[in-house]
């Protein structure tokens, strides 16, 4: 009898057999969410809602939440603009321009660690921190804000699952999850979202005519089983509902006492406001955009002299946040809400030639409050000039794992973009410290 050995060639054969096997059952979604992940289960928080704060332009980390030794622009040495102090978290420092979130870092962690590797194009490095990931010329991710609505929907019937207090882009939108998992936008909070106002002219009477015209072509047209349309058509019967006066009362900030509206500032604070007020109405996921009316002059992107005035930006955003936090306090909603601090990148610890900073994606903060986490004022460490990280490294999919995780998400799925598996957070690992 004749003992066929094993030839190399059939050697390679069978690890191909295998590869294709391993490989059909992670196309089909059975294997794939566990691989990468150390624990059984996902790490689940128990907030409710996110308000995600959005500092266009790029956040100088060394200027407001890891701030090092003092610099000094003309000398050309490297450091922070100002001065820092003491916070409720022992040996954790801020920007002497957050006094009133010194106060409240218990509350509070300021993840020193993230990173990613676009630099200078503010475009792509604003997708990246909507998405979790690169621009991609074959598919459109969806943004965070649409993920959590696709996820969880609303708190409450009869309310929105995302709203943008800013100008929409397609960063912020729903990608390939489709129109559903969009937003409702607006951009003054003293008029409410303009595509829920009906246009002059167009009375209560004549608005129901129009409705009832529309239900009568909706039960003649011919069924469709296109998602793209049916979407369509939940998101006009959705807008219907939220037009009316219930809804749209929570755009009333003269509701609100005086001095509480005054404690939050000017139209950066009345957002922050206003997502309070959507929590309450049951809208799951908030961004408030800080692009309008900035104090400085030119926003959070101080390159040259633009750096001057960046402190009164600082201060608005020490008055609108902390006062947001205490409101959320004293109505026991800030365990319940996740509050989330985002910008591009970061700011380098050298001064360019007209004083002010470039672009730095390396290393840079992002911040968390609230939520039911164990805050512990910082996580994440960075050099003595906040250049390069030294411990405990957070990529943008594990910051967006750690706050799927705070709302219940399971960050380990995938999402499909048609049959094709999309992991959610791009692998992302959460902190799991802050569970503890």
């Amino acid at each position: 009898m004749r003992i066929e050995r094993p030839t190399r060639n059939s050697s390679a054969m069978l690890g191909r057999r295998e590869l294709l096997a391993a490989s059909a059952v992670v196309g089909s979604g059975l294997a794939f969410p566990q691989r990468g992940y150390g624990e059984d289960k996902p790490i689940q928080g128990r907030a409710e809602h996110v308000i995600s704060i959005w500092l266009g332009g790029g956040m100088g980390q060394i200027d407001t939440f890891d701030p090092k030794r003092k610099g000094d622009p003309k000398e050309k040495r490297a450091g922070s603009y100002y001065g820092s102090i003491e916070t409720a978290v022992p040996e954790v420092r801020v920007c002497e321009h957050l006094p009133r979130l010194a106060k409240l870092m218990d509350r509070v962690t300021a993840v020193r660690s993230v990173h990613h590797e676009v630099i200078d194009e503010h475009a792509a490095a604003t997708n990246r921190m909507h998405t979790g990931r690169p621009v991609s010329g074959t598919i459109t991710y969806p943004s965070l804000g649409s993920i959590i609505a696709h996820e969880r929907g609303a708190a409450h019937e009869g309310a929105p699952p995302y709203v943008l207090i800013g100008y929409p882009n397609v960063t912020r939108g729903p990608g390939f999850l489709g129109t559903r998992d969009s937003y409702l936008y607006l951009t003054d909070t003293s008029q409410g979202p303009a595509g829920l106002a009906r246009p002059d002219g167009i009375s209560s009477r004549r608005q129901s005519r129009r409705e009832d015209l529309l239900a009568v072509l909706k039960r003649n047209a011919d069924p469709t089983v296109d998602q793209r349309l049916l979407d369509y058509d939940e998101a006009i019967e959705q807008s219907l509902k939220l037009s009316g006066p219930e809804f749209m009362g929570v755009f009333d900030l003269n509701r609100e006492p005086a001095d509480l509206r005054n404690s939050y500032g000017g139209e950066f604070g009345q957002r922050c406001l206003l997502s309070r007020r959507l929590i309450e109405q049951g809208v799951r996921f908030i961004e408030v955009s800080h692009n309008l009316n900035f104090l400085n002059g030119i926003g959070w992107d101080v390159h040259n002299e633009g750096i001057r005035n960046q402190h009164k930006l600082i201060q608005e955003l020490d008055t609108a946040v902390s006062t947001l936090i205490t409101d959320l306090e004293a109505k026991r909603m800030l365990e319940k809400t996740l509050i989330v601090i985002t910008t591009e990148f970061g700011r380098p610890p050298e001064f360019d030639s007209g004083g002010g900073r470039g672009h730095q994606g390396t290393a840079f903060s992002c911040v968390l409050a609230g939520g039911g986490l164990s805050h512990r004022g910082a996580w994440g460490e960075t050099d003595e000039i906040a250049k390069t990280i030294v411990s405990s490294p957070v990529s943008v999919p594990d910051f967006f794992a750690t706050i799927c995780a705070a709302v219940g998400i399971d960050y380990r799925k995938n999402l499909y973009h048609g049959d094709r598996p999309v992991p959610i957070t791009d692998m992302g690992h959460p902190i799991s410290e802050l569970f503890t």
